[in-house]
């Protein structure tokens, strides 16, 4: 017992400077600038003066009392719901699909598709919907030359628009994460399932399913956080007239060189994604347990 608990104890001693390193690192490059936006928003704004030295909640009372920042906040929240519960809904069974291939090579090749879109920036996707979204652009093309529109349908420029682009930035996250959720998943559970009489889509709903809700919380909280700070996808496929919190908080900093509304808009925009994530994290660990 004694050498059981000499060896725990350098152990710790061995891991202490690591985890010591890992809080630094996070009080510096999280907690920090948090700190400094949060007193850059208490601030007030004069123009010409950049901001004013103070301590006031102007800049907060301002969003509360304003219907269309009420408004961004809410559309926001809404795209970002949507777009993650697309994600899971698309992703899961390409998950799936992946995890369960039969040989090595076609398992690569597939990883190797969902990965690649990781490999260029936004801006370059959102560029390409654009083209295949516009009036004149693929999608609408095709949809007259199959006889099922005469002219052609306003897609770029709504909210809709937003919603595939967001999506088809989420995917490649939500898929890999999932996949490596149920690549631990052992084929045992489906064949007992399988030999009990249950159908393949009852092993999916009795087995699968619940035994990768790790993955499901992991992967839907990745992609709500990057939803709901999405910048380049709204502005340039939702166009001018759609406004999201991410354009809203570059606007205010770079645009009007209102640092403390702006400031105040990104904390708002972080408190408000950080407590629907916790709230999420504490209803799925009540349904499903600790994980």
């Amino acid at each position: 017992m004694a050498l059981s608990h000499g060896g725990r104890s350098s152990d710790t001693a061995r891991a202490a400077p690591l985890l010591t390193a890992a809080v630094l690192l996070v009080i510096v490059f999280l907690f920090l600038p948090l700190a400094i936006m949060f007193r850059f928003s208490l601030n007030k704004f004069v123009p010409g003066q950049f901001m004013v030295e103070a301590l006031v909640l102007e800049n907060y009372q301002k969003f509360i009392s304003d219907e269309f920042y009420r408004g961004v906040l809410y559309t926001t929240i809404r795209v970002a719901l949507v777009s993650t519960i697309l994600s899971l809904i698309f992703g899961f069974p390409l998950a799936y699909m992946i995890a369960r291939a039969r040989s090595a090579r076609t398992k690569n090749i597939m990883i190797l598709l969902v990965v690649i879109p990781l490999l260029m920036g936004n801006a370059v996707r959102t560029a390409g919907w654009m083209v295949l979204l516009g009036d004149r652009g693929v999608v609408n093309m095709l949809l007259q030359m199959v006889s099922l529109t005469t002219e052609p349908i306003k897609i770029l420029y709504t909210e809709t628009a937003v919603l595939i682009g967001i999506v088809a930035v989420l995917l490649p996250y939500m898929i890999i994460t999932l996949y490596s959720i149920i690549e631990g998943i052992d084929r045992v559970y489906e064949e007992a399932a399988s030999s009990l009489g249950a159908r393949p889509s009852e092993v999916m709903r009795l087995v699968i399913v619940p035994m990768a809700m790790p993955g499901v919380y992991v992967g839907s909280a990745i992609c709500f956080i990057l939803a709901m700070n999405a910048y380049a996808t709204p502005v340039l496929i939702g166009g001018p007239e759609f406004h999201m919190m991410g354009p809203k908080v570059y606007e205010q900093i770079t645009k009007v060189s209102n640092w403390p509304f702006g400031s105040a808009l990104a904390f708002v925009l972080t408190a408000v994604t950080a407590v629907l994530t916790i709230l999420s994290s504490i209803t799925v660990q009540r349904r499903y347990g600790r994980m």
